[in-house]
């Protein structure tokens, strides 16, 4: 599956900080991606890292001066503002942003960003005084108000050894918000809630019934949705992953837990996309002590946990779309038509877990989408390509 950064071209504008040599990475991820990237350096910026550098990383020509020795350099700023699928300035200095805020253009990457009319980005990186210096500040809002992205900087401590707001913030923190401007805007104005992961109930302080959920599938669904433009909530059980960027998370623990939180939010969604592998049954009593191992009764007595997903169907409203999963090793099309119907769902997506490469745990998914009138098989693929497919297929059913 391509990458959305591959093929697309990309200015990335370098400025002097010590930050630098921390842009560097994000050449070489972009690279990767298959992204055709170009590097603008300040003549600050060559002070601490070469352009040697980005050309290794990103293997294209890194540009420092306006004006160059052929005709082609001559016209380098038209040229690569033109061509530009996206623009970033990181690291982006308080000067950097003075002049991209007060519309100078005396060096390369000014002028670029000023030919530009791709989604520009800046990624503010200084000490913590001068970002909070009253000047900056206006200067930020300038940007803003001027239609740049600015994504604000990380917490912690700097080159100079002070702690503060300043650091530049990590390339897991920025991506989604350029991933998302090169992203068709399908969702736009939707508001999307997707659980995800596994829940746990309790049978004393030590010990839990739960199930193999990792969260991938759902955490894609979300990361997905963002990158389209939704406004997305994501309750999520307990789970490794870290939040999608962009992404608002509710955490919570057991059944229980989640059933308050989806409901809570329901009624305002236009999509519900539930993904969760959520306990069937819970322990009938939790002791409120760790129970000793001669002491464990060997009949463990369960309740039944509500059906979130029915309650959701019995609840939707016009106009709302819901949709399902299903972890099924056999069957997958009776069981799947069976809790499309039963539980009122538009879409249903079902996991085929009898393999080993697909389904909890794995990086990968196949699974089978069924709808009303039709299905569609979906190829054995990466959890987050699976997520953009199943997204195609629901904004579709949601422009019927």
């Amino acid at each position: 599956m391509a990458s959305v950064f591959a093929g697309k071209n990309i200015v990335l504008g370098v400025s002097g900080s010590i930050a630098a040599f921390k842009v560097a990475g994000w050449v070489s991820t972009l690279a990767k991606e298959e992204a055709n990237v170009s590097v603008i350096m300040t003549e600050s910026a060559r002070q601490f890292v070469t352009p040697l550098t980005f050309e290794a990383l990103s293997g294209n020509k890194t540009y420092s001066n306006m004006f160059g020795s052929s005709d082609q350099d001559a016209m380098v700023h038209i040229n690569l503002g033109r061509e530009a699928d996206l623009m970033i300035v990181a690291p982006a200095t308080a000067n950097t942003i003075a002049k991209l805020a007060n519309g100078l253009a005396d060096d390369l990457l000014t002028t670029t960003s000023l030919v530009t009319r791709a989604e520009v980005f800046v990624c503010p990186a200084m000490n913590g005084k001068m970002y909070a210096h009253p000047a900056t500040v206006e200067n930020i809002k300038k940007l803003k108000e001027i239609g740049y992205n600015v994504l604000d900087p990380a917490h912690g401590m700097m080159a100079c050894k002070e702690e503060g707001d300043g650091r530049l913030t990590d390339w897991e923190n920025v991506a989604e918000y350029f991933a998302k401007a090169l992203t068709l805007q399908e969702l736009t104005g939707k508001k999307v809630l997707v659980t995800a992961g596994p829940t746990r109930e309790p049978l004393d302080p030590a010990r839990f019934l739960s199930n193999r959920s990792s969260g991938k599938m759902g955490y894609a669904m979300a990361r997905s949705a963002f990158r389209r433009g939704a406004d997305v909530t994501l309750v999520s059980g307990p789970t490794t992953l870290a939040c999608p960027s962009g992404v608002r998370r509710i955490e919570v623990q057991s059944a229980r837990d989640m059933y308050d939180a989806v409901l809570t939010y329901s009624d305002k969604t236009d999509i519900i996309v539930k993904t969760s592998a959520v306990a069937d049954y819970r322990p009938a009593r939790k002791a409120e002590h760790k129970v000793k191992k001669d002491q464990i009764e060997s009949q463990l007595q369960l309740e039944q946990n509500p059906d979130i997903l029915y309650e959701l169907g019995k609840r939707k409203r016009k106009g709302q779309l819901l949709i399902g999963f299903a972890a099924e090793s056999q069957e997958l099309r009776t069981a799947g038509i069976r809790k499309l119907e039963k539980k009122r769902l538009d879409l249903i997506a079902v996991n085929d877990i009898s393999g080993i490469n697909s389904g909890f745990e794995s990086e990968n998914n196949q699974v089978l989408l069924l709808f009303a009138g039709g299905s569609e098989s979906l190829p054995h693929t990466s959890k987050q390509h699976t997520a953009d497919l199943i997204w195609d297929k629901i904004v579709s059913l949601d422009q019927q």
